[in-house]
């Protein structure tokens, strides 16, 4: 992912003129500081809360979890020099307590949840929360289209027209709608060479269709934001 795929994901970007959002464990900063250097010298490009190291929050108590995502934010703010706006759990897993200290660290929004394909106010325990929830969906994530993890026993080798296909009538959906189309990618799953080339021609696609607006969560989440004033 770091050797190969990020060079190859962040050459697709500057090559069609497009912005994106990088969701990074903290302990990938701290491995890895090189690419936050990279990301850093592209001000367009937006760097969300990924936890500290993956961690499940299905695993943890309330307290632990607290501690893991504050020591995770130190080292953020260390790398990236201010606090993020988004938060996106790891493997999109939230206990009870998720939201209240998501609320609680100030975030602007949150992307793990699938109640809708649009943009949403996230309620919790029967009140707004004050988030914008930016929702994700399975198959517009490349992981289990196109990852082996022998761990978990997940084998999936989608050749790149099946997934070329379900991504464009995603999208060619959410045209017909006008509404969000949210891409989950991974350095190392999306990052081969076949998958990048399918990657370039379903953005091709999509800048072929008059309107669309290729944008960071955070732009997304202050759109909506604005858009839900009256």
């Amino acid at each position: 992912g770091v050797r190969a795929g990020m060079p190859r994901v962040l050459d697709l970007l500057k090559k069609h003129d497009i912005t994106a959002t990088f969701f990074i464990p903290a302990m990938t900063m701290e491995i890895h500081p090189q690419i936050m250097k990279t990301l850093a010298a592209e001000p367009r490009y937006e760097i969300g809360f990924h936890s500290y190291v993956h961690e499940n929050p299905l695993t943890l108590s309330a307290q632990q979890e607290r501690e893991v995502y504050n020591k995770a934010m130190k080292i953020f703010v260390k790398h990236v020099g201010k606090k993020p706006t988004g938060f996106r759990s790891a493997a999109w897993d939230l206990t009870d307590d998720t939201i209240e200290i998501v609320k609680e660290m100030g975030f602007l929004y949150e992307s793990s949840m699938m109640a809708d394909d649009r943009p949403y106010q996230l309620m919790s325990q029967g009140k707004d929360t004050g988030l914008v929830e930016l929702p994700v969906e399975w198959i517009l994530d490349d992981w289990p289209l196109f990852q082996v993890s022998w761990p978990s026993k997940h084998v999936a080798l989608r050749n790149t027209e099946d997934v070329y296909s379900i991504w464009k009538e995603e999208f060619d959906g959410a045209y017909e709608e006008g509404t969000l189309y949210i891409l989950t990618m991974h350095p190392q799953v999306i990052g081969h060479r076949s998958r990048m080339a399918m990657l370039d021609r379903l953005i091709t696609y999509m800048k072929s269709k008059p309107g669309v607006w290729f944008a960071t969560h955070e732009e997304i989440a202050r759109y909506v934001k604005e858009q839900a004033k009256p």
